[in-house]
This record gives structure tokens, sequence and C-alpha cells, in this order.
């Protein structure tokens, strides 16, 4: 059976300051590179086969950490990058509710089309889920794959490929930084979700998809 981890960055100083992050390159802050490294002294455990991740530095940096602690290379694709977040890039979340009211309000809803630029959940779902696939086939059957990527990124591309609806996805809650979703595969029952938000810093506070 093939595993497939799906690993949000670590912290920035724009999820700390609930600011849009978007497909901006912002870096680890020093709490998001101690996640990194304390995240990583888990999934070695797993025993990857493959890493894969975003090439945005915070996801890259924090593939890093796991990547000094196997030895195995990192294979970067920009189809794991987070949400495009068009006008909303570099606002924080007030900011956009108080000067775009109402694309916040869709985003708020739930909403496939919001406006200002910013990427679709269709789209973003479908290139995601795409890259999660083809990360996958870098394992042998029954190996271990970790791809680091972002938060928004990650749950709308897990919920891609497993056909979830968008209300049903919506009952997720929002991946912790440094946290992850497991998902195995084999071929009588395709594509399951075995974990979700499994991780080191379980009572921390919960920064925006973003």
């Amino acid at each position: 059976m093939t595993r497939l981890i799906v690993w949000r960055h670590g912290n920035t100083d724009w999820n700390a300051g609930a600011r849009v992050q978007g497909q901006t390159d912002v870096p680890l802050n020093e709490l998001g590179r101690r996640q990194a490294a304390d995240a990583a002294e888990l999934l070695v455990r797993l025993r990857p086969a493959a890493i894969v991740a975003s090439d945005l530095s915070r996801a890259a940096d924090t593939a890093a950490a796991l990547a000094g602690r196997t030895g195995l290379p990192i294979s970067t694709d920009e189809r794991l990058r987070e949400r495009f977040f068009g006008d909303w890039q570099g606002l924080t979340m007030t900011e956009v509710a108080e000067t775009r009211p109402e694309e916040h309000a869709r985003w708020t809803a739930g909403e496939d089309v919001i406006g200002g630029g910013v990427e679709t959940l269709d789209d973003l779902g479908k290139r995601v889920s795409e890259a999660l696939l083809d990360a996958a086939l870098l394992a042998p059957p029954g190996g271990v794959v970790v791809v680091a990527t972002h938060g928004a990124a990650a749950r709308q591309g897990v919920g891609h490929l497993l056909g979830w609806p968008r209300e049903q996805l919506r009952t997720l809650r929002a991946l912790q930084n440094c946290h992850w979703v497991e998902l195995t595969h084999d071929e009588a029952r395709g594509w399951q979700m075995s974990a979700y938000n499994v991780g080191v810093f379980a009572d921390r506070p919960v920064p925006p998809p973003v």
C-alpha cells in the first residue's frame, strides 16, 4: 500500500501576522525552522522513498529538514505552490475584509470564484492533485512519499484527489504549520485518507491557510 504524506510548511512571519502569502516567497522564521526540524524527527521514521516540495522557499526549506535526515534529494514542483491570491497578497486578512468586503465574503462562504485575481478552488485542486499523483509515482509499490506544500494547496489538492465536494472539504479544519495529511492507495479501494492534521504542535493556534 503506497503512502503519501502531504505536509504543510513551517511558520513564517506572515503566518504569524495573518498576512496573505499566496505565492509570495516568504521564508520560514525561527519558529518555522524549529517546527520543520521537530516534524522531520517523526517523518524520518516512516522511511520515505522520495521527497517532493513546492518551489517556494518556505516549503522547500521545510522539506530540507527531512532531506538532511534521510539523505534523499528534493524534487521541486511549482504545481505544489500555494493558491494564488492575486490582489490580496501582502494584505492582512483584516485589510482584505475592510477593503474588499464582497470578495472576502465569497472567500468566507467557500465559493469557487472570488475575484481580485484569486485562483479558483477548482483550478487549485486540479493542479495540486496532479502534482500529488506524479509524486506518488516516485516510490515503489508500498513506499512512502513526503510532499511539502502549503495549507490551502494541501487541503484542496487532497480533496480533489479523493473526489470530495467543496461542502465536504469545508468540514476539515485548516492544517496547522508543519502538520500533515496521510493518504494511502491500493488497487481495490484507490486513494483514502488515513490521518489528518498529524504533527508535533497539536496545541498551537491555527494560522490562516494562506
